[in-house]
């Protein structure tokens, strides 16, 4: 019986993630709702700059990119207001999938929450926010909505 489950928790360890980006949101969300200070999330160089624009945009406290001889990881300390305890995150919404890609001019970018949310874009000057995009006038693929 023990040998079984030693099976399954090895099979369980070596999962092949589809979609980084959505395990990316997943796992803040996650962690939000359990109310975690610091969520580890598996490297790339997407991740890593959507982490720095989560951070300029104020939804994340600090971050730390770690390296461990394989991927690396990232470290986030996540914002909670401190009197209500609520996530500075209130949203994250996946847009473009692997199955549905979602592209966009600089004049289709819609406003996330009326303004007051961002949207993460993915374009051929690099990742950045919606507004980014705009003043620079180029579209892309976009990736998700943060409020």
């Amino acid at each position: 019986m023990t040998i079984h489950n030693e099976i399954i928790t090895v099979q369980l360890k070596n999962i092949m993630v589809t979609d980084p980006i959505a395990d990316f949101l997943t796992r803040i969300r996650n962690a939000q709702m359990a109310g975690h200070r610091i969520v580890e999330i598996p490297a790339s160089n997407l991740k890593k700059r959507m982490t720095e624009i989560l951070y300029n945009q104020g939804y994340i406290l600090k971050y730390k990119f770690e390296d461990d001889n394989k991927q690396g990881v990232i470290k986030i300390a996540l914002k909670y207001d401190p009197r209500t305890k609520a996530p500075a995150i209130q949203s994250l919404e996946r847009i473009s999938r692997p199955g549905l890609r979602q592209y966009s001019g600089p004049a289709g970018l819609r406003r996330v929450k009326n303004g007051l949310g961002v949207a993460i874009i993915s374009t051929s000057k690099g990742v950045m926010t919606d507004k980014e995009a705009k003043a620079q006038n180029v579209g892309g693929e976009v990736l998700c909505f943060v409020a």
